[in-house]
């Protein structure tokens, strides 16, 4: 019998990307009849979909890979530091393979309604091919940035030239030579995008509402020496990334901001900036992400690091964002960005200037001046964390939907509960350990931590668990607290669920997103929560036998 002729499962996961990879994996080793619903035609999730030019890890390699596996440690070799997107694909390819995976995966499945029905104590889920598939325990691993936002202008179907968003590249190669093309944005996506092609079109038009601080990537290969000495390392590298806040190789330098000199801080931001990843960011001074003074300095270092990159200096202002300082948010990662800017063929247009009034059928007309394009690409965001649960009638105890009791924004019982919705597991969810992270990291802290409670409340007879309402309470108000002590709460970013593209999203209202206490924290609180027998968790046995 094929997974397409099975009714009813004990788990069924949504997503094949990263975590629902590996959840499938570790449910599989449990034993428990479980299938995976991917709403696109492969597996890979952010991988599958972000085929744009430049698209590539801002984690070393070697620390985003699976750690589950010592045989996949050591035949897989990273080719590069930061491994770009079709290599990425093969690798999480390799993962299913190797371990039979595709066996319990469904693609083209997309989940249109998740129903909890209380009588039975089972999940209905409406899929878009006509089926209602029951599942006892219903697990999201929907990937936190896989709903694109487009922006509101008009005429945008009236272009004759091509156009997508950056999620949304074409699978097949396009042929920028000689291209008259324009990129609207300029977030960590566009970026990457700029800096790869920039050399390769025609002309090239970037049209910027708010710039974003960047730091180098500098990517290198990796010989076949180097890997050696990698897997000699793994259990070193992945120690360090459990240390570390972020999950990453990086920790932040344990001196205090104001107990050394001007003189020794910037000879750390000078080693810092001309080393390979997230070192900028996160080996940094930890004042930097909560002082105002701390983080003015790292500022004003990288702002003059721009200003020594980009030749012309209105352009080099345009660049350095004054509505938020360095490190408040994800640090985009860039290969050639700023350098772009010093090409002929490369022109910068501030919309703050000159705004957007309408995409017409051969380019798109500002307030001062009309461009023809055979190209519009937008990159203009996602609708973050909470999006891809929106796009699905999730409904709960009583009918209450999800989206309304997240109106506001999430509330969360340790970022994998809902209280009101039984026997939902997210292991990424929102409030978790994993958007503020390395993501592999956090999501395989989530989906160990999820599959052992499983296999607990299956050893013990329960099949009924629920967050409680005060335990959920208790936890995004902490979640909230933190955000407190964050210079993010100044900035629009996706951390704070600010997205003018999202309605309701557009005033910037802070939306409690992540939890900002760091990798060690985070797994320290709810391995005390298991240790304790799950407390904050009802659990019960109130289920009828399952359907024939």
């Amino acid at each position: 019998m094929s997974r397409a002729d099975i009714s009813h499962y004990e788990a069924i996961v949504i997503g094949a990307g990263v975590a629902g990879i590996y959840q499938i994996k570790r449910l599989a080793d449990l034993g428990v009849q479980a299938t995976v619903l991917e709403a696109d035609g492969d597996l890979g999730g952010t991988w599958y979909n972000n085929r744009y030019p430049g698209a590539r890890f801002d984690s070393e390699s070697y620390t985003y890979g699976y750690t589950f596996s010592k045989e996949v440690l050591e035949e897989w070799h990273w080719k590069e530091a930061f491994s770009s997107q079709p290599e990425n694909l093969r690798y999480l390819n390799f993962v299913a393979d190797k371990f039979d995976l595709r066996q319990y995966m469904q693609f083209n499945c997309r989940v249109e309604a998740a129903h909890y029905d209380e009588d039975e104590n089972l999940w209905r889920l409406h899929i878009n091919d006509g089926r209602e598939l029951t599942c006892r325990f219903l697990i999201t691993t929907l990937g936190l940035l896989s709903i694109p936002t487009l922006p509101k202008i008009a005429g945008m179907d009236d272009f004759k030239g091509r156009s997508f968003h950056t999620f949304d590249w074409p699978h097949e190669a396009i042929d920028l030579t000689d291209k008259k093309v324009g990129i609207i944005g300029t977030g960590a996506t566009a970026i990457q995008v700029i800096g790869e092609i920039a050399d390769k079109v025609g002309d090239l038009t970037v049209f910027q509402r708010r710039p974003n601080w960047c730091a180098p990537l500098h990517n290198r290969k990796i010989s076949e020496k180097e890997m050696a000495d990698i897997r000699s390392r793994y259990e070193e590298i992945f120690a360090a990334c459990n240390r570390s806040p972020g999950g990453f190789e990086h920790e932040p330098d344990r001196r205090g901001f104001n107990e050394t000199s001007r003189e020794e801080r910037w000879a750390l931001y000078d080693k810092l900036y001309d080393e390979p990843g997230f070192g900028i960011w996160l080996a940094n001074f930890r004042e930097i992400f909560t002082d105002d003074d701390a983080n003015a300095e790292i500022s004003e270092y990288i702002a003059g690091r721009i200003r020594q990159r980009v030749k012309d200096p209105v352009t080099a202002e345009k660049l350095i964002p004054k509505d938020h300082g360095f490190g408040v948010q994800r640090v985009p990662l860039e290969t050639n960005y700023l350098e772009a800017y010093n090409r002929d063929n490369v022109h910068l247009v501030d919309i703050n200037e000159a705004p957007i009034e309408q995409i017409t059928a051969n380019g798109l007309r500002t307030t001062a001046e009309t461009y023809e394009f055979d190209i519009i690409i937008y990159a203009t965001g996602f609708d973050a964390i909470t999006g891809a649960y929106d796009h699905i009638d999730i409904r709960g105890v009583g009918g209450e939907t999800l989206g309304d009791k997240w109106h506001d924004g999430p509330s969360t019982y340790l970022g994998m509960f809902v209280s009101g919705f039984p026997n939902l597991l997210m292991p990424s969810g929102p409030q978790s350990g994993s958007a503020s992270t390395n993501y592999p990291r956090g999501i395989e802290n989530g989906v160990n931590w999820c599959t052992d409670f499983l296999e607990y409340i299956r050893s013990n007879g329960y099949d009924r668990v629920e967050a409680t309402t005060a335990a959920e309470e208790r936890w995004t108000a902490h979640v909230t607290r933190m955000y407190s002590t964050m210079l993010m709460r100044k900035a629009k970013s996706w951390f704070t669920g600010y997205n003018s593209n999202v309605p309701g999203h557009e005033q910037g209202k802070i939306r409690y997103f992540v939890y900002n206490g760091g990798t060690p924290k985070y797994v320290a609180t709810i391995n005390d929560v298991a240790a304790s027998g799950y407390e904050g968790v009802q659990l019960s046995n109130a289920a009828p036998p399952p359907p024939a």
